[in-house]
């Protein structure tokens, strides 16, 4: 089975072609939309849509291409339906389902947040139930997957995301855009002792996230030293940034661990997935929290971590083989909770 994954939901545009027999990943093309955006220190939603607009023909070609098929080819198509910026979610649902109606294809929508949930059954037999550990610019969630389409949250941020976190952080010390990388780049001379700042929720109960505050406390940081930031205060502040991220996702996903423990004793991996993801000290640290706990730790590589099509197109073939498909009057959501039963989250920076 071949199956082409559209994704569009954010800032870079994305088609990949995969199988159900290996190798897996026939293609996997991403045009990143970084320099269209950089001047504006972040995403711009009009921007990414017609971005979007302009790229996916040819990347989609690309995908085609280098998988060595035509549109004759596939057995389906699948396109992130949502949660995301609409207008790019609506570029690229739209295009799957042309594609779909002309060629006669079962059309599938996925939710962005399960093409990173299941990304890491494309690269290790991972099986049901796990823990994952969702971290992205938008999202920051902890969550057990019980199978396709079946998930359980046991925490979510109630502000800010992790990676929304790192892009702030990037622009208050003047490392640019994205942060994440500017970030864990600059920290790596940094000695983040020598600029303390608060580990957001360590030692509560539960598995909930926050991160607003730590901005604020971050730009008060970097008020107090008036003037320019010297080289040495920024990587000071970028390590403490990054190791008050770490701290606290960590905290957060051992209680999760508990939870998931009592939930299923027979549980065997913690995966982590989304652009966060691709944080070495994050990886090093749960890793290390997973070994403790006697679970298998699963990371996707670099490449799957942040937003791209294969991760689409994979999930697409899961559900697939699971009996679900979607109709062409399918709409695009701009939020689409894994968990539709979890307690809403209102806060200011919550997308999902």
């Amino acid at each position: 089975m071949l199956v082409l994954g559209i994704e569009t939901s954010c800032d870079e545009t994305a088609a990949a072609v995969v199988s159900d027999a290996a190798p897996y990943i026939c293609s996997n093309v991403v045009f990143s939309q970084i320099a269209e955006h950089r001047p504006y220190g972040g995403i711009v939603p009009e921007v990414a849509a017609r971005a979007h607009l302009t790229h996916l023909d040819p990347v989609i070609e690309r995908a085609l291409a280098e998988a060595g098929i035509g549109f004759n080819d596939l057995d389906a198509v699948a396109a992130t339906g949502g949660p995301g910026l609409i207008g790019g979610v609506i570029v690229g649902v739209t295009e799957a389902k042309a594609i779909a109606l002309a060629r006669g294809l079962p059309f599938v929508a996925v939710n962005h947040l399960e093409g990173h949930a299941l990304s890491a059954r494309l690269v290790a037999p991972v099986e049901f139930p796990f823990l994952l550990l969702l971290v992205s610019g938008g999202h920051c969630q902890l969550q057990i997957v019980e199978g396709i389409g079946r998930y359980r949250r046991l925490g979510t941020t109630i502000d800010d995301a992790a990676g929304e976190a790192f892009d702030k952080g990037a622009k208050l010390l003047g490392l640019g855009y994205p942060g994440g990388p500017a970030i864990e780049r600059a920290a790596t001379s940094g000695v983040a002792k020598r600029a303390p700042l608060p580990r957001p929720m360590v030692g509560r109960e539960g598995c909930d996230f926050s991160f607003s505050g730590l901005k604020t406390a971050l730009r008060l940081a970097v008020e107090k030293r008036a003037g320019a930031l010297s080289a040495a205060d920024q990587a000071d502040l970028a390590a403490s940034l990054q190791d008050s991220i770490v701290a606290s996702l960590a905290d957060r996903t051992a209680n999760a661990i508990a939870l998931f423990r009592e939930r299923h004793p027979d549980g065997k991996t913690l995966v982590v997935a989304g652009g966060v993801a691709a944080n070495t000290a994050l990886r090093r640290r749960l890793t290390e929290l997973a070994a403790k706990a006697g679970l298998d730790f699963v990371a996707p590589p670099l490449s799957l971590c942040t937003d791209n099509g294969a991760m689409i197109a994979w999930a697409g073939l899961e559900r697939l083989k699971a009996g679900l498909a979607d109709a062409l009057d399918f709409a695009p959501r701009p939020r689409w909770p894994l968990d539709p039963n979890a307690v809403p989250v209102r806060g200011a920076g919550v997308k999902a």
